[in-house]
């Protein structure tokens, strides 16, 4: 279970909106996280592999080897 407290006007667009569509709030909350939280993910997982590789603790490859072994072309 997660309790969370909106300000105001997200509030009051949110009883708005399930008003007028007669779902429950809880469904657009989920429906926003899940929107979102992909995108969330990724940025954390790109933030602590950025780390990794200025502490040189991460093996990373040249972009020159990679084209060459996938035989891609600019």
């Amino acid at each position: 279970m997660l309790v969370l407290q909106l300000p105001p006007d997200i509030e009051a667009r949110l009883n708005e909106l399930s008003r007028r569509t007669g779902r429950s709030k809880s469904f657009y909350v989920r429906q926003a996280i899940l929107a979102h939280l992909d995108d969330l993910e990724d940025v954390y997982l790109a933030k602590r592999r950025l780390e990794e590789l200025r502490r040189d603790e991460g093996d990373s490859v040249p972009l020159a080897e990679l084209t060459a072994r996938y035989g891609v072309d600019n």
